[in-house]
């Protein structure tokens, strides 16, 4: 009995991480770029209360008696799959359809990758950059920035569906700039870092980036200019394992409240 009121504990508190996670979700949905988390659970130890030998003349038994002792969360991944791209006012927006994450200059030199390509151009020391948000700055296939020669204003920058870096000058001439912006793939996006915002950070799990531009037998993904692609959370979904979460929640506090009786009923044989 004592052993059911653990396991049905370390189901409670698995259960709260996964509504934890669900309520994360939920919060997202409206977010640029992110992506559903779903917590995965593993069993615990088990214990085994009888040996396949239980006689004396050392007869088998086809299978041993053993009991688990609860569960635990394993891990939380994200899920990368395509969000809906909505068309935006932002001609510095961009959107992406398949498996690419921009690159972005983060903290301390670190590279983020994101799917959030709500970008601005920001005047900075060389001229006007392409930033997000934050103020990082996004980095071209080569890993450098991107900016803007003297004199070109924003709302003339053209990207191809490559991210090809172009611009139209005074007299409407199609001037490209040689540069693209970068575009990565990872082999294991969910063995990716999550830290603040919709960025990661590589791994030793996730492997080294794979540039687009450079690395044979890539499916390329395809930008799209005054695009930003919106959260994958599907309500309806989330609604539904919440429920399931919260059954379960319910029937491992039932387990409990079963414990403590039998453990009453123990107690009072004595009177």
């Amino acid at each position: 009995m004592m052993r059911a009121l653990w396991s049905a504990a370390s189901g409670m508190r698995a259960q709260q991480t996964n509504v934890d996670s669900i309520s994360n979700n939920l919060a997202n949905v409206n977010t640029v770029g992110y992506k559903t988390e779903k917590p995965e659970f593993k069993t615990l130890l088990y214990q085994t209360l009888q040996t396949r030998t239980t006689t004396a003349n050392g007869a088998q038994k086809p299978i041993s008696a053993q009991v688990g002792l609860g569960t635990r969360v394993a891990s939380i991944t994200s899920q990368f799959i395509q969000g809906p791209l909505y068309d935006v006012d932002s001609m510095s927006a961009l959107g992406i359809e398949g498996n690419g994450l921009f690159a972005v200059s983060g903290l301390n030199g670190d590279v983020y990758y994101t799917r959030n390509g709500d970008f601005v151009w920001s005047e900075g020391p060389q001229g006007l950059t392409l930033c997000t948000a934050e103020g990082y700055e996004v980095l071209d296939s080569n890993g450098n920035q991107i900016v803007l020669p003297e004199g070109v204003p924003a709302e003339r920058v053209v990207f191809s569906s490559r991210g090809a870096v172009a611009y139209t000058d005074a007299e409407g001439n199609y001037v490209e700039m040689n540069q693209s912006v970068g575009l990565w793939q990872f082999n294991n996006d969910a063995g990716l870092e999550k830290i603040s915002g919709t960025y990661y950070v590589e791994t030793a799990a996730s492997g080294a980036p794979l540039n687009e531009a450079t690395t044979q037998g890539l499916r390329l993904s395809s930008v799209r200019q005054g695009y930003l692609e919106g959260s994958n959370v599907q309500v309806a979904d989330e609604m539904v394992n919440l429920i399931i979460a919260q059954r379960a929640y319910e029937l491992n506090s039932k387990a409990i409240t079963t414990s403590d009786t039998m453990l009453e009923q123990a107690n009072n044989l004595k009177r």
